[in-house]
């Protein structure tokens, strides 16, 4: 099934200004934000979850750090970013949001952020950050989360490369690709998870705890 781009942006959900905004920074300055389809999706989902704890691995500019927070009322998120002018750009953007009270930002690099630092669990986390260190970020992160809470990973597709075999993928992406791919086959054999994917944005992985 071959879905064309109008019909897709038929069910586009409207952003209010700062979002906008924030979206054509995005472009301009080439900072990977989520795809519409997929933060819309992604945000009916934890409707349906309904997690009052939110843990995200990337918040980049924020942006999905807000979309969430503006979905779910009841939400608290803690995000965590290690680049310097993306922690900047993004506290600056949450602080002209309608949710900065209930976002949190964390500097530093996720796999060496103390979990002392976070001090609670999580019912669901999101992991949008380096591809390649999807496992580590998940083997991390995960005993984090309830039993019966979910993982969320954005970017699973990786714009079609995920789909090639590993010599057709250029040579600067492959030890990338073939992490993520290893991750892939691995989560999907975990005992300890019900996965899923789910073809919307750029693939979007779901991981139930049980």
């Amino acid at each position: 099934m071959e879905l064309s781009d109008a019909y897709i942006q038929s069910f586009i959900q409207p952003r209010n200004d700062l979002l906008l905004e924030m979206e054509a920074y995005a472009e301009e300055h080439h900072v990977p934000i989520m795809q519409l389809a997929g933060i819309d999706a992604l945000n009916q989902l934890l409707r349906i979850q309904n997690p009052t704890k939110i843990l995200e691995i990337g918040t980049a500019i924020g942006y999905s750090a807000i979309r969430m927070a503006e979905a779910l009322p009841q939400v608290q998120i803690v995000t965590i970013e290690r680049d310097v002018d993306r922690v900047t750009r993004a506290k600056d953007y949450i602080a002209r949001s309608t949710v900065s009270d209930r976002i949190t930002v964390i500097e530093g690099d996720a796999l060496e952020v103390d979990d002392e630092a976070i001090h609670t669990t999580f019912d669901a986390v999101f992991i949008d950050a380096a591809k390649g260190q999807y496992q580590r970020f998940f083997e991390k992160y995960a005993p984090l989360v309830k039993s019966g809470g979910v993982l969320y990973i954005d970017n699973m597709y990786m714009h079609g490369l995920s789909d090639l075999d590993l010599k057709d993928v250029p040579r600067r992406k492959r030890t990338m690709i073939r992490n993520l791919k290893n991750f892939t086959d691995w989560i999907m054999h975990h005992p300890d998870y019900t996965s899923a994917f789910l073809p919307v944005g750029d693939g979007l992985l779901l991981c139930l705890k049980r």
